[in-house]
């Protein structure tokens, strides 16, 4: 019963991030239930179960607050949730033992992109006017970051979300609505993969119930907030999350190693990184603010 309480907790905390982000939820709630004990295949089943009700909220909520673009909505959500669904077979057919270190290695890799992208890379809120985005690219984003989605338990948001705003040709809200309303159709597809591939394993109801109820509660928050958290200070935090959280499993799964004397000595390595990556973007943040200062003209005699 704690178990699930936890994970209820935490299905809230992982939706309120994705919401406001357009990421952060499968790979949250993946982190979590590896670190519960899940095998891969069931932890991204279980996560994606779950999202099936909290993306059809999160979307409805994203809506009404105006913060989706409808036409990019089925171009990127179809291919993501054919692929999507083709990647929860391929997982549920590998062995749950050696993709344990794969799926957390994916985790990490996206913990530094998402660290990177929000803590280092200068934000640029202008929009290249009158240019929409091409079809071509929303077919091969969407497959391939459904793809990933299903095999990593989370890659949906960071893939689709970051390669929108990166092309400066949708407001930064907009890409998130925009991404976590399709989102919908792409568990729909990994579930159905993932039930197909896991029908002889038993899913545990009770931390797919757990997860849907905390993400139900915070879906409509998080579109909200959407317009006003200080997304670059939130995304950076999930990002050190999930890189400490996944090294743990790398380096004892992956390589053997006796983790108990490393890790204190990693997680300060990672705390210092961080912390020291947050002062250079605060340095930065403030050098810009004061050349943008505008100041004025000397009066004439």
């Amino acid at each position: 019963m704690q178990n699930v309480v936890v994970i209820a907790i935490f299905g809230f905390a992982a939706q309120l991030i994705d919401g406001a982000l357009g990421m952060g939820y499968g790979v949250s709630s993946t982190t979590l239930l590896l670190a519960a004990g899940s095998a891969p295949a069931a932890a991204s089943a279980t996560v994606h179960l779950a999202e099936v009700g909290t993306t059809a909220v999160s979307g409805v909520a994203h809506h009404r607050f105006g913060n989706v673009d409808w036409r990019l909505v089925l171009p990127l959500a179809i291919p993501g949730a054919v692929f999507a669904f083709l990647g929860a077979v391929v997982l549920s057919s590998l062995d749950a033992e050696a993709a344990t270190p794969w799926i957390a290695g994916f985790l990490l890799i996206l913990g530094v992109y998402i660290f990177i992208r929000f803590a280092l890379r200068r934000a640029s809120d202008r929009l290249k006017q009158g240019k929409s985005i091409p079809r071509p690219l929303l077919v091969p984003l969407g497959a391939f970051a459904g793809f990933m989605d299903a095999v990593g338990g989370g890659g949906w948001g960071p893939i689709s979300t970051t390669t929108l705003v990166a092309s400066e040709r949708l407001e930064p809200r907009k890409a998130i609505g925009t991404v976590d309303t399709s989102e919908f159709l792409v568990a729909v597809g990994a579930s159905a993969g993932f039930l197909v591939g896991l029908a002889n394993q038993p899913i545990k109801w009770s931390w797919v119930a757990a997860l849907l109820a905390g993400g139900l509660i915070a879906a409509p928050i998080a579109a909200w907030l959407v317009k006003t958290l200080n997304t670059r200070v939130l995304g950076a935090a999930v990002g050190v999350m999930l890189v400490v959280t996944n090294i743990d499993t790398i380096l004892a799964n992956g390589f053997g190693v006796a983790t108990d004397g490393v890790m204190p000595f990693v997680y300060a390595v990672v705390a210092i990184g961080a912390l020291t990556a947050g002062a250079v973007s605060l340095q930065r943040r403030r050098a810009r603010r004061g050349r943008s200062v505008v100041r004025p003209e000397p009066q004439s005699a």
